[in-house]
């Protein structure tokens, strides 16, 4: 069908055409409802544009080509969708599997208390001086950031900072037994 006439009867030409686009891009998009949307926003489109398209048009080549081009954007939108999906499974597996591995390996000696401690105090003790106290008057003593600042007489972004590199330590020297460590110390 293709129209000359300044007047486009939109009413017949959605009559006339949607289910056969619909099924058009039902073949691609595989369900029904995307396929609708896609069909229904096409005709939208076309509606809205319908002032602007110029005449004589073809109007079947028009909607076959709107909606191919929507059906390639939406598949391409799922794919990328899926391999994000793929890649977050596989994170999830690989953590599992690494935490699976974790407590196999767990020595059950760790948990006599005086070895846990012993063990947290030689690691807090090889922290630098002013980063090993700003963790103690954090951690211990239980004192706000802010009134760790006050009382040395530092800004509070330099005590974010040491607590950064404490934290960064005591994660990397415990490595092994940190999920024990926020059991036993955090909760």
């Amino acid at each position: 069908m293709i129209l000359e006439k300044q007047h486009i009867d939109f009413e017949q030409i959605y009559l006339s055409y949607f289910s056969k686009m619909k099924r058009f891009a039902r073949e691609y998009v595989l369900s029904d409802e995307d396929a609708e949307n896609i069909v229904q926003d096409v005709f939208l489109d076309f509606w809205e544009k319908k002032e602007l398209l110029p005449l004589p048009i073809n109007i079947l080549a028009y909607l076959f080509t709107s909606i191919k081009n929507r059906c390639i954007d939406f598949l391409r939108h799922k794919i990328v969708q899926k391999e994000v999906e793929n890649k977050m499974q596989e994170e999830y597996r690989l953590t599992l599997q690494m935490k699976y591995y974790s407590l196999g390996e767990l020595d059950e000696g760790i948990f006599e208390k005086d070895d846990v401690e012993q063990l947290l105090s030689k690691v807090i003790d090889s922290l630098p001086e002013r980063c090993r106290e700003i963790f103690l008057k954090s951690k211990i003593a239980g004192k706000k950031q802010k009134e760790i600042a006050e009382e040395m007489n530092i800004s509070i972004n330099t005590v974010e900072t040491q607590m950064g590199i404490a934290y960064k330590k005591l994660r990397n020297e415990l490595k092994d037994y940190f999920p024990l460590f926020i059991f036993l110390y955090y909760l």
